[in-house]
Formats: structure tokens, sequence, C-alpha cells
């Protein structure tokens, strides 16, 4: 990881950065260093280097290299974020990889996913370049019952860290997608493992995507009506995929934290944020493909959506399809 400890010093330094700075900070040899800067060279950085004066970072191609996550993180984190350029799935490369005994906190990011994954079997377009596509490993404590408020959580944690990172405000469409306007930006797959004989839940794997640079041209056709990226969405540029994916890390350790202390601290900004509410819905059976239509009342205090149905009747949706008419 030598290279991209001494990348992050680098983008951390508006200016020149003597190696001997960097030897002394790593704990390496200067021939270590220098050979990191030849590396990172090779991955199509531009580092200026000066006698006397050290290495100067130009710049860098966005391929969310670990070392531009690392500029934004504590140190002390740094060991358990894992920063790959392609992957199948992030959520899958995590899951194989539980054999290892990994720690809570344990996060893949990706520069790209070949077989990105979603709810109900979809798939989430992941293309090079453009967008965030990370899976966190977490191990709360409970029992099944209670981690139905976990995706809720993390779309409160993603949509926090684009607000941060971004400066663009994301609505919530319940249970935990992310959209501006009426167009997806963010989807997020939660999975579990659970300990049968004791109903406790051991493991969780939560897989975020992100669509951050992305042009609205680049969609393909049967998601350019339905879909689009923050940049088309705002109008902004050259977003800095890195430092999204370390705001999204702090918002999920943060997140842990007040799981851990028994705090919501979420609920009312998910109510406040949710464009599900006050929308003519239809609630599809997952089991049976059975659709009902009504209108969305509110969001529960244990996340549920509260539905007035076109019968009259009300139903507390727990789990289901829920889509809307905009």
């Amino acid at each position: 990881m030598t290279k991209d400890d001494v990348l992050a010093i680098l983008l951390k330094s508006s200016g020149y950065v003597s190696g001997e700075l960097i030897s002394s900070h790593l704990k390496i040899s200067r021939a270590a260093v220098n050979g990191a800067v030849k590396a990172l060279r090779a991955d199509g950085c531009v580092i200026n280097s000066v006698t006397n004066r050290g290495y100067q970072l130009i710049s860098c191609p966005d391929r969310l290299f670990a070392g531009e996550v690392y500029s934004y993180i504590d140190d002390s984190r740094r060991s358990n974020v894992i920063c790959l350029p392609s992957v199948d799935s992030t959520n899958n490369r995590l899951k194989d990889m539980l054999k290892q005994d990994l720690p809570s906190g344990t996060c893949m990011i990706s520069n790209e996913q070949t077989g990105g994954r979603g709810r109900m079997g979809r798939t989430f377009v992941s293309p090079p370049n453009t967008g965030i596509y990370m899976s966190m490993l977490i191990k709360p404590t409970g029992d099944l019952s209670d981690m139905s408020k976990i995706t809720a959580w993390t779309a409160v944690a993603v949509h926090k860290a684009i607000l941060s990172a971004c400066g663009v405000t994301t609505g919530i469409k319940w249970v935990n997608d992310l959209y501006i306007g009426n167009r997806k930006i963010s989807g997020i797959l939660t999975e579990m493992t659970v300990e049968s004989e004791i109903g406790m839940v051991s493991n969780v794997i939560i897989g975020i995507g992100i669509n951050v640079n992305q042009k609205q041209s680049d969609f393909p056709p049967e998601l350019s009506e339905i879909a689009t990226s923050i940049a088309a969405a705002s109008g902004s540029k050259n977003l800095s995929r890195a430092r999204l994916a370390a705001e999204v890390i702090k918002e999920l350790d943060l997140m842990m934290d007040n799981w851990e202390s028994g705090s919501d601290r979420y609920i009312d900004t998910y109510r406040s944020n949710c464009i599900t509410t006050g929308k003519h819905v239809t609630v599809t059976n997952y089991a049976t493909g059975d659709g009902k239509s009504g209108i969305a009342l509110d969001v529960n205090d244990d996340y549920s959506l509260k539905v007035r149905y076109d019968d009259g009747t009300e139903d507390n949706v727990r789990s289901g399809e829920v889509s809307v008419k905009w």
C-alpha cells in the first residue's frame, strides 16, 4: 500500500513535499518513496520532482485510487478500506472474504462493477470512472427484527454524505433509494447473514451505488428517463468521487456509533426528505406479484410506510416494492 500512502500525502499538500519527510512519516526508505512515485506515474499520475524540494502532484486520473480516498480519512481508518480497479460486485467480493474473519467496518470500493446488483435481482449499471460502488461489512448487535431500520439509516447516511461532499440535497424514496427530482441517483442493497438457531444477525453487508459524474447521455435508453447522476442533475462538473466515498465511510461509521448507543437520530431527517409521502403509490407484494394502489401518508417510527389504499383500508408497509406516480 506504499504508493497509496505516498499519494495521500501528495494530495494533502499544495506544494512540494520532500522525500525525506515522506520517508520519515511512513517509516520507509527513500528508495521505497522513489519506487512509489514511479508506480504512481505508471498509473497515470503526473508528479514533478525537483532536487532539494521533493515531489509535487500535478494531476491524477480519476480512478478512485486508494490514496485518493486515504487523503480524506484518518490514518487509523485506512487499514480496513480496500480499493480495487474492478470487481463483479463489491457485495459479492466482501461475502467471499467473510471466511477471513474481517472486522466490522471493512469497506470495499471499486472503480467499476461488471456485475453490479440491485434489489429484486435487478442490475445496477456500474461503468468505470464515473460512479461510486462500495460495500461495508458491519456486525450490529440485535436480532432480525431490529435490522429493518439499517437500510433506512443507510439512506440517511448517504444523503448526508452527498450534501456534505457535493452540496446537493437528495430525496429519499421509500425505503432506501436516493433521488434528485424524479430520477434515481443511488441504490442500496443490504444483505444479512442470520444464525438460524438463535435468530441473531451475524453479518450485514451494505452495498451502495452512486451515480456521480455521468452525463445524461451516458445512460442507456432504458434508464435515461428514470436515472441521473449528481453532476448531471446539479450542473456540477468533476465532482470528487474520492471525497464522496470518504464522506460515506464517515457517515456509516457514525451510523454504527448511533446504533450501538441505541440513539435514533435519523427518523426526523428521513421523514423530512422522504419524497414518497403524499404521493400516489402502488405497493407490489414480492411473493405474489399483486399490486395495490393508494396514498402514502407517513413514515412510522419503525420506518414502515403508512398507506391508505384506494379501497379505504390502511396498512403499514414493511416490505415489498413501492412505486411512485410522479
